[in-house]
């Protein structure tokens, strides 16, 4: 009977903490199927979204700092978005006024969904990190993944490279997780694989809703591709190391400001 429990608890949190991804999903499949009056689709999912990070907030669903995260991510994806549709990757074909250079602003908030569960999560299972490798080494990774994001168009794709090396720089990195009265813990890497393969499943949904289209689906949606799944996994350690510096810079601050620094590894 315990392990249900914990299993149900499990879920329960989970599914708290994907309350803004969820609100992307329900927005896009309303808006696909209900025409929307004298308002572009993608205008109306933007002032959707606006209105449930602000009922998010003032209900104390999401803090103020944790607001600050998905404004950073909104901007992050929202440079990479203007990047990639200008290279052709993918496209937003419907019209809209809040466009800019093609790129719906909405778009941006489809990878702050990321940062929102991450910070929920985060919070809510009260996780905890051991074998952290330390602000350099995460901090050029991550630069490194987010740059390959641009230059894999005209250079050599290193994501290849950037995979094995993920492995090798968190291999001594454990994530702790808290369900009620027990700890658990799984090997980072991991868990970056099976969020990435999440937001893949994600992202057909979101596809065949018509957030936006890849160049194969043009005609007739079809399954995105299995290689994006190396993709996400990447844009997911992104998303960690960003939210996990984050989190050690305040509880350093915290420490310091109460006259002692607690050694954590996170």
């Amino acid at each position: 009977m315990k392990p249900i429990i914990q299993l149900l608890h499990f879920g329960y949190q989970q599914a708290m903490s994907c309350i803004f991804p969820v609100a992307i999903f329900g927005t896009l499949a309303l808006s696909s199927a209900i025409p929307i009056p004298f308002l572009p689709r993608y205008d109306a999912i933007l002032l959707v979204l606006l209105l449930v990070q602000v009922l998010m907030y003032r209900s104390g669903l999401e803090t103020r700092d944790e607001i600050k995260v998905i404004c950073v991510f909104h901007v992050i994806g929202l440079m990479l978005e203007l990047y990639k549709v200008r290279m052709g990757s993918w496209a937003y074909p419907e019209p809209g006024y809040t466009k800019l250079f093609g790129v719906p602003l909405y778009s941006g908030f489809m990878y702050a969904s990321v940062a929102s569960y991450m910070c929920q999560i985060w919070r809510r299972l009260q996780m905890d990190m051991s074998g952290w490798p330390g602000t350099a080494a995460s901090m050029l990774l991550g630069g490194a993944i987010y740059l390959n994001f641009f230059t894999h168009h005209f250079l050599p794709d290193f994501r290849w490279w950037l995979t094995p090396l993920v492995f090798l720089v968190f291999w001594k990195t454990w994530i702790y997780y808290r369900v009620r009265t027990v700890t658990y813990r799984m090997p980072l890497s991991l868990a970056f694989l099976l969020v990435g393969f999440f937001i893949w499943l994600a992202e057909n949904i979101a596809t065949f809703l018509g957030a936006w289209k890849y160049p194969d689906q043009q005609e007739a949606w079809r399954l995105v591709g299995f290689g994006k799944i190396s993709s996400w996994f990447l844009l997911v350690i992104i998303s960690v190391i960003i939210v996990a510096q984050l989190k050690y810079v305040k509880a350093g601050r915290a420490a310091n400001e109460h006259g002692f620094l607690k050694k954590t590894p996170l």
